[in-house]
């Protein structure tokens, strides 16, 4: 979105030359009404405008859409807003004037990120799954889905009541507090979060988690697609260990994990980061993100060089984890383990 007509169809012309599918529009009411009349990925917005700016956007698109990615696009007078507005939930910014390639690099970064939060839709293998539980395991599977499933030996099947999370909880207790040897299936967990705050349904699938504790794996599903990253990332963490959540949080960035495997090498400077994020003459961004590790107990600045914390190096082999678990989920469509 911009209001300068030829920067705006240059602009479209070089990214549809590039394969994007661009829609243009020069106001913050005419970008609305396109977001509500489809799905965007990525919406790419000035910072200054007539009447409503780019900060007002991105106000409506992180509300409405979260899960569509906001680029800021700049003046130089503005890098400090511009930063201020990635505090707000922008994904990255670009200075005007720029070239093509600036563009395509913040693309890339987009591209990783959706890959990090995971892409696939396709309904999970979960048969697989819960045949080598039931049999070599001998566990007892519990599998809450609204798919017809034919009946078992050693398989439950419940039809989850969405609309009420806790029937749900009251039938994972009463089946796991009996049994020893359990694995729990929740699919189709999107479903909680269109009738029920994020905050809530996240406490809800950690509270299972905990619930199945030692006895076995938690699995759940989703398609996401019909969730947010910051959904995707905050059901990840929920699944996973309690600890993993501050750190996913962190690591919800390509700059950031860019850097953090960057100082797992061993000690780096501020070029060394950005020479390994790809943001050549972007220290206000670089900062940014090199505070945000900081602040999450990853990295530590000492004298000219940033090394790695004991949890930045947990994180690193949860990020291996988490890559082998994106491998699964693009085979099973979505399935993240209890680790």
């Amino acid at each position: 979105m911009d209001d300068d007509r030829v920067f705006r169809e240059e602009l479209s012309k070089l990214l549809e030359e590039d394969g994007q599918e661009v829609v243009a529009s020069p106001s913050v009411a005419k970008a609305l009404a396109e977001l509500e009349s489809r799905d965007f990925e990525v919406v790419l917005t000035d910072l200054k405008m007539p009447r409503q700016g780019g900060l007002d956007l991105l106000g409506e698109v992180r509300h409405r859409w979260p899960r569509t990615l906001v680029i800021v696009v700049t003046g130089f007078a503005s890098v400090e807003t511009a930063v201020e507005s990635m505090k707000m939930g922008a994904f990255d910014y670009v200075r005007k004037p720029f070239e093509i390639r600036e563009i395509h690099r913040v693309l890339e970064r987009v591209q990783g990120e959706l890959r990090f939060v995971g892409e696939g839709s396709t309904v999970a293998d979960i048969p697989s799954l819960i045949e080598r539980w039931a049999g070599p395991e001998h566990r007892e599977v519990l599998q809450l889905t609204e798919r017809p499933v034919e009946a078992q030996a050693g398989i439950t099947v419940v039809r989850p009541d969405y609309e009420n999370p806790y029937r749900i909880r009251e039938e994972v207790d009463a089946f796991v507090d009996p049994r020893q040897r359990v694995a729990v299936v929740l699919e189709s967990a999107d479903r909680l979060f269109g009738n029920h705050r994020r905050e809530e349904m996240v406490g809800f699938v950690a509270a299972l988690r905990a619930k199945v504790g030692e006895k076995g794996p938690l699995v759940v599903t989703f398609d996401p697609r019909r969730l947010s990253a910051g959904d995707v990332l905050e059901l990840r963490a929920a699944v996973s260990a309690e600890r993993t959540h501050g750190t996913l949080e962190a690591l919800a960035n390509s700059v950031r994990r860019a850097v953090l495997r960057r100082a797992a090498d061993g000690p780096c400077s501020f070029g060394d980061a950005m020479e390994a994020a790809g943001l050549k003459g972007e220290s206000p961004k670089l900062s940014f993100h090199l505070h945000k590790l900081q602040e999450d107990g990853l990295l530590v600045h000492e004298g000219d060089h940033y090394r790695i914390t004991a949890r930045g190096k947990e994180s690193i082999g949860l990020l291996e984890r988490l890559d082998a678990v994106m491998a699964d989920a693009r085979k099973f469509g979505g399935v993240f383990p209890q680790s």
